[in-house]
């Protein structure tokens, strides 16, 4: 796990800002093959995929009370959420380190639907009136399969953002010095 530092406390806290107002403001009012993309858990999956599993947790904590001041809702349903998402996400990183190309969006689909099922049956649990039904099914499904689809740039822009006060990854580094053709380690034997 990275070291919280200032620097990537004022990033992330900007990143969290951002995608809430972008998703709220224009993301949301767009509609792709009947529904909308939900950004939000695609950045949260993406800041747990890149700094691990406390700092993904915290920042899904921050983004979910940011949407659910944002859209007035039930205090604290996003936030559980988006916390059981950045944390899962940044376990993920931690525990197998994957490094194929489509992690990011394997894990955005999963997070996105982590949050939407889960918002909804914290929603059904609670007893707030809500239309459950097969019209629900399909637009979680659809929003499932949208969201997958942009996870790929998402991960790249919140890579690009949160990179410079990322610490160096050492195994990364000795893997990027090795397939460019820097020293292998059998060629110095």
């Amino acid at each position: 796990m990275p070291p919280i530092t200032p620097k990537l406390l004022f990033r992330a806290a900007v990143l969290g800002v951002a995608v809430v107002v972008i998703q709220v403001a224009a993301v949301s009012q767009v509609l792709l093959f009947g529904t909308n993309a939900d950004l939000t858990p695609l950045v949260v999956a993406s800041v747990g995929l890149l700094c691990g599993s406390l700092p993904g947790a915290l920042f899904g904590f921050g983004v979910g009370l940011f949407v659910d001041t944002a859209l007035v809702q039930t205090m604290g349903l996003s936030s559980l959420v988006f916390v059981v998402a950045g944390y899962w996400a940044g376990r993920l990183r931690e525990l197998r380190d994957p490094q194929a190309a489509v992690v990011p969006m394997i894990v955005g689909a999963a997070a996105t639907a982590v949050t939407t099922i889960g918002f909804g049956l914290m929603n059904f649990l609670l007893g707030i009136d809500a239309p459950v039904s097969f019209l629900l099914l399909r637009q979680i499904l659809a929003t499932i399969v949208l969201n997958a689809l942009i996870a790929l740039p998402v991960f790249a822009i919140v890579r690009r953002w949160l990179s410079p006060v990322l610490p160096e990854d050492p195994r990364r580094r000795r893997r990027r010095a090795y397939t460019t053709g820097g020293l292998s380690p059998l060629s110095r034997a």
